[in-house]
């Protein structure tokens, strides 16, 4: 076998794990609201070597980032399960951010529109250093609205904002185009 048939077989087997993980996602109509169908991954989770070859693909997809980042930042909450992973897998610290409220200490905020009002998150003073490069980490990319607004913290504490780490991104609502930054997921869904 040369170079060129181990490529493809490497693309073969990765085309292959992300139709099993996609083949496992759950749909449900109507949630959170009307009109929405909303994509989970909680089956992925529930089952040990999916969820495994789902951590193993953000890591690796993780790497792809040119240049390295310095620190994963996850959002709250689907961000919490695969941030801290990624992180501790590539042997970076991980920054959480928040919702208002639910962190000690001096923070920094930024508010974003949802489609019933606002909300805002924060991010804990000086939890990320000038110039450190920075991955975004969260389950799903939908209209935007909460990456473009963890994209301005990470900018806000003078972090350099390499692009964010989905699990899902639902491609038919252009939520990359709110994102000034590259945007890597591991699955497109509807």
């Amino acid at each position: 076998m040369d170079i060129k048939d181990s490529k493809n077989d490497k693309l073969e087997t990765l085309k292959q794990k992300v139709q099993l993980l996609e083949d496992n996602l759950e749909y449900f109509p109507d949630f959170p609201k009307e009109g929405i169908l909303y994509s989970e991954m909680f089956k992925i989770l529930r089952t040990p070597e999916l969820f495994s070859m789902l951590l193993d693909l953000m890591v690796d997809t993780a790497k792809e980032f040119d240049p390295k980042p310095d620190v994963i930042v996850g959002i709250d909450s689907k961000g919490f399960l695969f941030g801290p992973l990624i992180a501790l897998e590539l042997k970076l610290p991980f920054v959480p951010i928040r919702k208002r409220g639910k962190l000690p200490g001096k923070v920094i905020s930024a508010s974003y529109e949802l489609e019933y009002g606002t909300d805002t998150m924060e991010m804990q003073e000086g939890s990320i250093q000038e110039g450190q490069n920075a991955v975004l980490v969260d389950d799903c990319l939908a209209t935007g609205g909460t990456l473009e607004c963890a994209s301005e913290l990470v900018k806000a504490m003078g972090g350099n904002l390499l692009g964010c780490l989905v699990v899902t991104e639902k491609y038919e609502l252009d939520g990359y185009k709110k994102l000034n930054c590259i945007v890597k997921s591991i699955m497109k869904v509807k």
